[in-house]
């Protein structure tokens, strides 16, 4: 069902701008926290990117497949009225891409979207894992700040996020002799899992970390009845993708896209 574009004096944010970016001084930037808003009948996701409070991430919410170009560019302008100066989606679809592009989103980076039927029991997890606890956070950040390039760092918050992005999941580690040297963030939702974050430091690559972390997922939502996990990566990371499809994810035809739109210079 599509909504009904509100007419243009009434705003797409009635009593609700305070509450949405956070109260305060009216370019103090995005808050902390993660919302949901109604626009027109949909939703959109909003919160800080990566811990930087001038820059957001926008994406669609729940029941929000027909989401309208104006809405869009209504948050936006709402987001840049408090001092945010750019905007990116999280991985969409090609589908769900369609109306930011319409709202002036431009691509910044195509995923590989991948994966695996869950139809047999995985392969045995060759490496020494645990569960994550709170007091492992500050060393699996740096971790993870040492595998990726800045714009897809994760913060604290964005561990967070990627944690409670699914009604289940399961955080673990691999111990090294300095700390931790491996992570992986696995979600499940209804017969659907998805690895959520993996990362091996630089140093500790090559030495069979990532395929544990993998194995360990795929157990974990074997376990729970799931029959299919996804991944997705950067098309320019190859190795990666060559760990995936060696434990048997399967590239997919269609992948996903990260828009990003900056404000005019």
């Amino acid at each position: 069902m599509s909504p009904t574009t509100p007419p243009v004096n009434r705003p797409l944010w009635p009593r609700s701008l305070s509450v949405l970016l956070g109260r305060g001084d009216e370019r103090a930037g995005l808050g902390h926290r993660t919302v949901l808003r109604t626009l027109s009948g949909h939703h959109l996701r909003v919160a800080p990117w990566q811990g930087q409070p001038d820059v957001a991430l926008v994406g669609p919410g729940r029941a929000s497949r027909n989401l309208q170009p104006m809405e869009i560019v209504s948050c936006v302008e709402a987001l840049v009225h408090r001092g945010v100066r750019q905007a990116v989606t999280p991985a969409l679809s090609p589908h769900e891409a369609e109306p930011f592009f319409r709202a002036g989103f431009r691509l910044h980076e195509n995923l590989h979207l991948l994966a695996r039927p869950i139809d047999g029991e995985p392969p045995a997890v060759s490496h020494r894992l645990r569960r994550g606890r709170p007091w492992d956070r500050r060393r699996v950040l740096a971790l993870d700040n040492a595998a990726f390039e800045q714009f897809w760092q994760f913060d604290s918050f964005s561990l967070k996020e990627a944690r409670r992005a699914t009604p289940t999941n399961r955080f673990m580690v691999c111990p090294g002799p300095d700390g931790v040297v491996g992570y992986a963030v696995t979600g499940r939702a209804g017969g659907r899992g998805y690895l959520q974050r993996l990362a091996v430091h630089p140093e500790a690559q090559g030495q069979g970390i990532g395929a544990a972390l993998v194995n360990d997922c795929l157990w974990w939502l074997h376990n729970r009845g799931v029959s299919l996990a996804l991944v997705n990566t950067q098309e320019r990371n190859a190795r990666a993708l060559g760990l995936y499809e060696r434990l048997g994810f399967v590239l997919q035809r269609e992948g996903l896209l990260v828009l990003r739109w900056d404000t005019p210079a």
